[in-house]
């Protein structure tokens, strides 16, 4: 069994969700194709609908997006199992004046919402959610600009502020430890906003004008061309093209750390894209070694360590991974979850409260997978399964539905 061929993969899930919500800002007509196809998307969209904002096309190909017309929803906000929509639009509606209950489902529900509300407080907006949990519910405010800094480096943190900010009548400042991922700066400029951007600080203004239209094909998700890339990785002879794929830094870790483990990893050809970067590459397998993962790195890969651990289990040595307590308040708590299943496989882990190490090389035994609900785990084990003696099968598939339900048939067309 190896990888071979070329993939296209839908767009890039976070990106997706911010376009949405960046092109509800403007009373122009904005064109969005390649969405990202998973539920976590179609969340946002339907909020945002239920907002009065018009969002029409039936398919992911293309969204047409006319916005400026926010009213109170009529209903509460369902944002099902989505962070990225739960918490970047309490800042957005508390920058338009809106009066919304969100809520989400059961994992939803457990996830820390208090990142965004100590600031949102801060900013003068009124808002409740019991336990510093969902539901979240927020009032119409006059939002004040605020200089924060942040003790973590959250991408979601950050968005839920600037777009708060973009109803302020000064300048909000946000600051970070290390540079998190900068979708929501780079689409703002974009689009006209006064933002200023200084590494892991960045500055805003209140809008004193509706925003330009957003008009851009959304590049290739690299959380999602992790996983194939993983798969080259682990197979023998393996080599795949990877088509249109977002590679903004913040965002392309992974691709880093498997090339230091001596993975090929290639640049074909480099465009941009909505101010983003976006190249075709080219993997490669190669014999694997063991690297260690610091806290400096974490945030920019932080959704692609379950598949980075499986690909650790067949290095030679031993791989760290720490400072990446955020893993434990994600989908689940994934450190228990990768542990869980890589030792149920067969795997030499330890468990530290911030990450982990992983010896390599080990042999693999099929198992039923542990998916804790988390579409990553269950995806990351699928792959994990290709290397593994015996069969692996997952005790629940459909979590996959939430970012990408088309993978198990774009891996079996690249499977030879």
């Amino acid at each position: 069994m190896k990888i071979q061929g070329q993939i296209y993969l839908p767009g890039d899930k976070s990106i997706s969700h911010r376009a949405l919500m960046i092109a509800s800002l403007s009373k122009k007509t904005s064109i969005i194709r390649n969405l990202a196809s998973g539920k976590d998307v179609e969340s946002t969209g339907d909020c945002l609908k239920k907002c009065n904002i018009s969002i029409s096309g039936k398919t992911n190909i293309e969204k047409i997006i006319t916005g400026y017309t926010f009213q109170n929803p009529k209903n509460e906000l369902d944002c099902g199992n989505s962070g990225t929509t739960i918490r970047l639009l309490s800042g957005l509606l508390a920058s338009r004046k809106i009066k919304a209950t969100l809520i989400g489902d059961e994992s939803l529900s457990k996830r820390p919402m208090g990142r965004i509300i100590r600031p949102l407080l801060k900013m003068n907006l009124s808002i409740n959610a019991k336990n510093n949990k969902t539901p979240i519910s927020i009032e119409k405010s006059e939002i004040k600009s605020i200089d924060y800094q942040s003790e973590i480096s959250s991408a979601q943190v950050k968005s839920a502020v600037l777009f708060a900010g973009l109803g302020a009548t000064n300048k909000t400042t946000y600051q970070e430890p290390f540079l998190s991922r900068n979708h929501t700066e780079i689409m703002l400029k974009s689009v006209g906003a006064d933002i200023d951007i200084y590494d892991n600080k960045t500055s805003i203004r209140g809008m004193s004008k509706p925003l330009s239209p957003l008009n851009m094909r959304i590049p290739a998700d690299p959380s999602t061309a992790a996983f194939f890339a993983g798969a080259v990785a682990l197979l023998p002879q393996s080599e795949l093209i990877i088509k249109n794929l977002l590679t903004n830094p913040t965002r392309f870790e992974f691709f880093n750390a498997i090339k230091s483990m001596g993975v090929g990893v290639d640049i074909l050809s480099e465009n941009f894209e909505g101010g983003e970067c976006v190249s075709d590459i080219f993997i490669k397998n190669k014999r694997l070694r063991s690297i260690s993962i610091e806290k400096s790195k974490v945030p920019s890969l932080i959704d692609e360590i379950p598949i980075l651990s499986v690909i650790a289990t067949q290095a030679d040595g031993k791989t760290i991974i720490r400072g990446a307590e955020e893993l434990r308040v994600k989908e689940s708590d994934r450190i228990e979850s990768i542990l869980f299943n890589l030792r149920n496989m067969g795997a030499i882990v330890e468990e530290f409260n911030d990450g982990f190490s992983i010896e390599g090389p080990s042999k693999l035994n099929g198992t039923t997978i542990r998916t804790f609900g988390d579409h990553r785990i269950a995806m990351a084990f699928t792959i994990a399964g290709l290397v593994a003696n015996g069969k692996t099968k997952l005790d629940n598939y459909e979590c996959i539905d939430i970012s990408f339900p088309e993978f198990f048939n774009t891996l079996r067309n690249i499977i030879k």
